[in-house]
């Protein structure tokens, strides 16, 4: 057994689990990560949500008054997911306190068939951030053309924001914008900047997948050759953005008013080709202030035989830009991949929260109490 967990931590990544569900919660599995695997945040999403929800029989007792009291589909789906959300956020908040608000972070997704309606995308992300009623929440939005004037009015109003569905260096640059943007808003309004906190999910994996496929169906050597680069270059350039950012005239004015710098989080780091080592996007990941949302495996992996060798991403940058360009020489578009991903992620995410609408609506009617 290494290490590595507690080596990464020390070189300033936040480690945070990429799952929830009920029976995490009440078997005290999720206070055991965080005191025995140095979890300090979790993230959910509707896929997460619609997996535990449809697995097991942790949620009957709920879903049973839910449908006692006849509430519709959607609410209920509201009231299951904010409970787990709130309790997992008072299992984290010690680490919250310790870090003065840094970790010990829940997040939780607006509903994503509003990705594309800004007004509306506002309105849940306060509408949650209400329900939850917790300070270590974050509330995700998509960071999609209609998301990134949410994000700005969100931050504004003072909540704390993981957005989410990060794939191009374009949008990330967009996404910092906003978020600064959101930041002169709430001090406008006179907020306390300090307690404002926000993340960028990056995502690593399916930038990966979507590459290599191209690469495949040109089945050249050379084309080979630039397999499973894209997503950790990628992701390395990004955060080289984040530095360029957060050093600059605007973010100083902030920053002297209290404020937080957004940390890039590496999302999607499950490695989905058994050809790389099940660890490289945590391995060559490491970077100081910085989140890593890793699945269950994924942790476990990094603990077993993770390699953490100190900053993976400092002096990488020109190599990481060299790699990009090697792609889009074999004619593979870094533009039109990044856009297929977003509108994918979105019409992903939406088709998991459409299976919880279907799954949670079955279960509330097996669990109806019979007339009279």
């Amino acid at each position: 057994m290494t290490d590595a967990l507690k080596r990464l931590s020390e070189e300033g990544v936040a480690i945070w689990l990429d799952d929830l569900s009920r029976k995490r919660i009440t078997s005290g599995n999720l206070a055991e990560l965080l005191d025995q695997q140095h979890v300090v945040g979790v993230t959910t999403n509707p896929s997460i949500f619609q997996k535990a929800i449809s697995e097991g029989d942790g949620y009957d007792q709920q879903l049973s008054d839910l449908a006692a009291r006849k509430v519709t589909v959607e609410e209920a789906i509201r009231m299951i997911t904010t409970a787990d959300v709130r309790d997992a956020a008072d299992i984290l908040r010690p680490v919250f306190d310790a870090t003065g608000g840094q970790d010990g972070r829940v997040s939780i997704e607006v509903d994503p068939r509003l990705a594309h309606n800004t007004k509306a995308t506002v309105a849940e992300a306060k509408q949650l951030a209400w329900l939850v009623d917790r300070p270590n929440t974050l509330i995700k939005i998509p960071a999609t053309k209609a998301g990134l004037p949410a994000i700005t009015e969100t931050i504004g109003l003072g909540i704390s924001v993981n957005v989410t569905l990060i794939f191009s260096l374009e949008r990330y640059r967009e996404v910092m914008d906003a978020y600064l943007a959101g930041l002169e808003k709430a001090k406008e309004r006179g907020l306390d900047l300090s307690k404002i906190h926000s993340v960028a999910s990056f995502f690593v994996s399916r930038v990966d997948t979507e590459i290599d496929k191209r690469i495949d169906a040109l089945g050249t050597d050379e084309a080979k050759a630039a397999r499973g680069k894209a997503g950790v270059a990628n992701a390395r350039l990004a955060y080289q953005a984040y530095e360029e950012v957060f050093s600059g005239p605007r973010w100083s004015t902030l920053e002297n008013a209290g404020a937080n710098k957004q940390r890039p989080l590496w999302a999607s780091t499950g490695v989905k080709d058994k050809a790389y080592k099940d660890t490289l996007y945590v391995d060559e990941l490491v970077a100081p202030n910085t989140v890593n949302t890793m699945p269950e495996a994924t942790l476990f992996a990094t603990e077993d035989h993770g390699r953490i060798r100190g900053n993976a991403v400092a002096g990488t940058y020109e190599q990481a830009r060299a790699e990009l360009d090697a792609v889009e020489k074999l004619g593979i578009s870094y533009d039109d991949v990044v856009q297929l991903l977003e509108d994918e992620g979105v019409e992903k995410f939406e088709a998991s929260w459409n299976d919880l609408l279907k799954s949670t609506e079955a279960e509330l009617q097996r669990l109806a109490p019979s007339e009279g």
